[in-house]
């Protein structure tokens, strides 16, 4: 009795929400039969419903629901033995009434399937138009039709219909805002000598808040840029959008003054965007003739800048936020670079992903997996990383998953 098939009459039901009252509705009208297996083709074949149950009891007794293409109560067939008080009712005098909109049009439907029914549809002096018919067994049922009732399914087919449309405009423009989004992204990368590098971003949603960049910084020169908006979906897109613009818009600054381009674009962040708009952002230059790592950090994870020899640097903050506070200031670090060194940038899309236990997949897993593909190229390295992440997870993306990974070699 409790089988997923016999409690299908669940998913018909209707809810309504916001009431503390117990829930309460119809679930079966039982109509005692002669020969299921004659009332079962009359109601699927004639009448054109649904079966919703079929299944033997544990009395051994067989149960058939069926139920119209609309609604949500059902009709339980049941044939009682002979010799049962329930066998007297079969035929008696207890109507089930069905709804339609034009009972005109389903009586002529019924009427050539062979339904027979006890008179035309009538129009009474209470309104309305009603017709009465029987099943095989002569159990009574009457069909009606209000003009109240049509106008009401004529109002809520205009509201799905409007509610289906608004639903694809939506869909169409989150489509084309991903696109947009898509050519925000890094369509050039500068080349230099001594350094391979790749960034990717896989949006949990159609568009999102993380960003990642690279600027040409002059001759030799190359920005690594990643970060994180506040806010999900379109929202975070916009914000997104804005801290890119501002950023490209202000590069020229970073070629000697890297921290007065932050402050800029701190402050355009600000001036830009509502309260609650904030975002982190790693800012990394790499000066190829110096060999050398100048960043800053505004709130963003740790970068990790693997050693060829497998120390692992973290490359921790070193300013709050950007977009928080209108007077703002940063500070830089440096760091050597050696042919072998492998940086990382990313966001919490990676180290947040969590398993069926709980457990995230960590800075410590990232390390690993930093180490033991680290031979691989950029993209490549990227790949497995990512894959990692969803091995790890197995469940749905609920956040971006974006990250850089650049890998330092000796000159040609």
């Amino acid at each position: 009795m409790a089988s997923d098939t016999f409690l299908s009459w669940a998913n018909r039901t209707v809810l309504r929400p916001g009431r503390e009252d117990p829930y309460l509705s119809i679930q079966d009208i039982v109509v005692f039969v002669r020969d299921l297996d004659v009332s079962k083709r009359f109601y699927l074949q004639q009448l054109g419903f649904e079966l919703i149950a079929e299944q033997r009891l544990p009395t051994g007794e067989r149960w058939i629901e069926v139920a119209p293409p609309d609604g949500s109560a059902n009709l339980a067939l049941v044939e009682p033995k002979p010799e049962s008080p329930e066998y007297k009712l079969i035929g008696g005098y207890r109507w089930v009434l069905f709804m339609t909109e034009d009972v005109h049009a389903k009586y002529k439907e019924w009427t050539e399937r062979g339904v027979r029914f006890l008179s035309e549809p009538e129009t009474p002096g209470w309104g309305g138009t009603y017709a009465r018919f029987e099943d095989p067994d002569g159990n009574a049922f009457g069909l009606e039709g209000f003009d109240e009732v049509r106008r009401r399914l004529e109002l809520r087919r205009q509201e799905h219909a409007e509610k289906l449309e608004a639903e694809r405009r939506t869909a169409q423009e989150l489509e084309i805002a991903r696109q947009v989004q898509a050519r925000l992204f890094p369509q050039i990368q500068p080349e230099l000598q001594t350094v391979e590098y790749a960034g990717v971003c896989l949006q949990a949603r159609q568009v999102g808040g993380d960003y990642f960049d690279f600027l040409n910084l002059g001759p030799q020169r190359l920005g690594l840029i990643i970060g994180d908006v506040s806010g999900k979906g379109i929202a975070a897109a916009l914000l997104m959008a804005n801290l890119q613009a501002s950023l490209r818009s202000q590069s020229a600054l970073a070629f000697d003054q890297p921290e007065a381009l932050l402050r800029s674009v701190n402050r355009l962040f600000y001036d830009n965007t509502g309260d609650s708009a904030y975002a982190s952002l790693f800012f990394a230059e790499y000066d190829e003739v110096a060999r050398r790592l100048r960043y800053v950090n505004c709130g963003h994870l740790s970068g990790l800048l693997v050693r060829s020899d497998g120390k692992v640097d973290r490359l921790e903050s070193t300013s709050t936020l950007l977009g928080l506070f209108r007077e703002w200031n940063c500070s830089m670090r440096e760091q050597e670079l050696s042919p072998g060194d492998v940086l990382a940038l990313y966001t919490d899309g990676i180290t947040e992903a969590s398993n069926e236990r709980g457990e995230e997949f960590g800075e410590r897993c990232l390390v690993e997996s930093l180490q033991q593909h680290r031979d691989l190229p950029c993209q490549a390295l990227l790949a497995a990383i990512v894959d990692g992440v969803r091995r790890f997870s197995f469940q749905e993306q609920h956040d971006d998953i974006t990250a850089i990974v650049a890998k330092f070699k000796a000159t040609r």
